[in-house]
């Protein structure tokens, strides 16, 4: 029998007093990975590090290597729990994932980044694994500058990721990249990565939709994870969403993989590859009529083939995914870049048409400040005194939420945006240069 690798990913929404029933859903989540055989498990919003050690605990006898990332005011809510001896991990924060006035997105308080270990695999030697969870804002519709942020996640990620392999290394990289296959963020991922999405080799012969999908359908041919109506804590209303509407859900979650970087002394080694990807955490959970959590997991069995020399006609049925397997590294395409270095653009401009206007708002704040202060000298009612307390508490929160928002913000934003964009054109360029007929 061939060696093969069970990995799963769950969003396990678990933000403390917010998620609802968090507590019946970890442990249910925890029961359900102890009966499990999964070999990896990656896991997102898990905040809360006593939910943590919940599912740690009730796995640990057979996957005894774990490790809960650190990152952001709030945690990175990631964690990785795995059969195979850990030699090394890292947690790298993205540079952009949201805005310190967005309280009710939370994305600026918790380290969204990407997490990942090294493990020890006995067939397959150095195994780099990745767990990540992408900014949401921006959705799928409209200008692709509305995902900005997604769009920087998805180069920061893909980067790393590639790094991995040019070292000589397995990838496997697993998580919520809020983005459906289609998207410009998961095309940057596979492609300038080099990754193949386990669910979509696994499912090459489901044709598009070609009429009206029964919620079942969208789970089982085209591996809906979010958005179900399966799922208890989606809305009731009927969605506007036309990617809902018509696969009945979004394709948000993913298990990806890849071989190292082909060097001329790598050319023999034990080959990668996906036999099966499933949904799962489809069900309510044991005695309760809610889902395990809002989005549904993903998981794969990936087969370790020691014996892939020669097989010609397999890898090139793998060609149009990834370039992976054959002598040439897999690169954006220039109509990517551009898309990609448009939105980066527009988004710079807007950050600075905003900072101009936040800062105008902080030195109205301001002088409004000093003319009620010179102004209450020559108050004599009383009860107005109170009214101008007020107006002063809410000028002084004004004037610092706007010069936060609009200098240090607004500095730190545009920064990040001109790293991107640099290394983007310089990209573009080495590429060019590389292959400048062909590209």
């Amino acid at each position: 029998m061939a060696e093969q690798i069970r990995v799963v990913t769950l969003n396990c929404w678990g933000l403390k007093y917010v998620s609802k029933d968090r507590h019946e859903r970890v442990a249910a989540i925890a029961s359900a990975l102890a009966r499990s055989d999964y070999d990896i498990i990656a896991l997102q919003e898990i905040w809360v590090e006593a939910d943590y050690s919940e599912i740690r605990d009730r796995v640990v006898s057979r996957l005894p290597y774990t490790k809960l990332f650190h990152s952001g005011a709030l945690g990175a809510g990631l964690g990785i729990l795995t059969k195979w001896p850990i030699i090394a991990t890292s947690m790298t924060p993205y540079s952009l994932v949201g805005e310190p006035t967005d309280a009710f997105g939370g994305d600026w308080f918790v380290g969204k980044g990407v997490g990942s270990v090294t493990i020890m695999h006995p067939v397959l030697g150095p195994v780099q694994l990745f767990v990540t969870h992408f900014c949401a804002k921006g959705g799928e519709s409209g200008p692709e500058y509305n995902r900005t942020y997604r769009l920087v996640n998805a180069w920061e990620f893909a980067k790393v990721t590639r790094q991995a392999a040019e070292m000589g290394r397995y990838v496997i990289a697993m998580g919520d990249f809020n983005s459906i296959p289609t998207s410009l963020p998961m095309n940057v991922v596979l492609n300038h990565a080099g990754l193949i999405d386990s669910w979509a080799i696994s499912h090459a012969h489901i044709p598009p939709p070609s009429g009206m999908l029964s919620p079942m359908e969208g789970v089982l041919n085209y591996g809906v994870t979010a958005d179900s109506p399966l799922n208890s804590y989606r809305d009731s209303e009927p969605s506007g969403d036309p990617i809902v509407r018509r696969y009945q859900g979004k394709r948000l979650d993913y298990i990806l993989f890849r071989h190292p970087s082909p060097n001329g002394s790598n050319d023999h080694l034990p080959r990668l590859t996906c036999r099966d990807s499933q949904v799962v955490f489809t069900d309510s959970i044991p005695g309760n009529s809610c889902s395990y959590s809002d989005h549904f997991g993903v998981e794969a069995t990936l087969v370790i083939d020691t014996q892939a020399e020669g097989k010609q006609d397999d890898l090139a049925s793998l060609k149009d995914t990834s370039a992976v397997w054959f002598n040439s590294p897999s690169e954006l395409s220039s109509n990517a870049i551009t898309e990609m270095m448009s939105a980066f653009n527009t988004s710079y401009r807007m950050s600075q048409d905003r900072s101009r206007k936040e800062l105008i708002i902080f030195g109205t704040s301001i002088l409004a400040l000093i003319g009620l202060i010179i102004g209450s000298a020559w108050v004599i009612v009383p009860w107005l005194n109170p009214i101008f307390v007020l107006l002063v508490i809410y000028l002084s929160w004004q004037a610092t939420t706007k010069l936060y928002e609009g200098f240090i913000f607004g500095n730190w934003e545009r920064k990040a945006l001109q790293n991107v964009i640099e290394e983007l054109e310089l990209y573009k360029q080495v590429l060019a240069s590389q292959a400048p007929h062909d590209w």
